[in-house]
């Protein structure tokens, strides 16, 4: 196991580092202490990695992930996992703002609450929140699941197009385009199997689920007060 401390060494010799090691590496599992809200950490990995990073971090950590498994044990900033293509990023504590945007793959697990546009333009990844998210929760959702154990702010799925998501407390409103759909068994062995993956002991038969209702994909003059 190989240790970094961010007390003494730069977050650009760490990410050159976990950059420059071979895909045949042995020296897969790191440790990352006193990241003391640092931005950028663990960024673009590209390979079977084991990070944990102890302690609170800043904005677009573990963006671009891939393949990677990165645990930050604190709290982070905007944009946790932003891009993500596969693997695991798992955050012990809150995220704010942006967590998963974009993500293509793999799956974001926040342990806390999540702050606003949670899974932002999601494109595959999948979410699972153990807490509450803010408002404008998959906003512009494409692909993906979003799961919240909690509650959900104020335009819940505006401008989705085909992201699934499954909320078991309550929604503060519903965006543009966004339906409550029916909740099948099908439907609920996916969402056991998300928290099964996540670690997070809740029924899914404790959770509604909501997806698109398909009106806005092409512009149509008869819903034009929806956009």
């Amino acid at each position: 196991m190989s240790g970094v401390d961010l007390a003494t060494s730069s977050v650009r010799d760490l990410n050159h580092a976990l950059h420059a090691l071979p895909a045949d590496t042995n020296d897969t599992s790191w440790t990352i202490d006193n990241p003391d809200g640092a931005h950028a950490i663990a960024v673009g990995l590209d390979g079977e990695l084991d990070v944990t990073i102890n302690g609170h971090v800043g904005y677009y950590c573990a963006g671009m992930n891939k393949t990677a498994n990165v645990t930050v044990n604190g709290h982070t900033g905007w944009g946790i996992a932003e891009n993500m293509m596969s693997g695991t990023v798992r955050v012990t504590g809150n995220a704010s703002q942006a967590a998963g945007a974009t993500g293509h793959g793999g799956l974001l697990v926040i342990e806390g609450d999540a702050g606003h546009r949670c899974g932002i333009s999601m494109k595959g990844i999948d979410i699972v929140v153990a807490g509450s998210i803010g408002h404008f929760g998959a906003f512009m959702g494409q692909a993906g699941n979003l799961v919240v154990c909690g509650d959900v702010g104020e335009n819940l799925g505006d401008s989705l197009y085909e992201a699934r998501i499954f909320v078991k407390g309550k929604v503060a409103s519903l965006g543009a385009d966004c339906i409550e759909k029916e909740m099948t068994d099908e439907h609920r062995a996916q969402l056991k199997e998300l928290l099964d993956q996540a670690g997070i002991d809740a029924d899914p038969a404790d959770f509604r689920r909501y997806g698109s209702a398909r009106k806005l994909y092409h512009f149509n003059v008869d819903h034009a007060d929806a956009y």
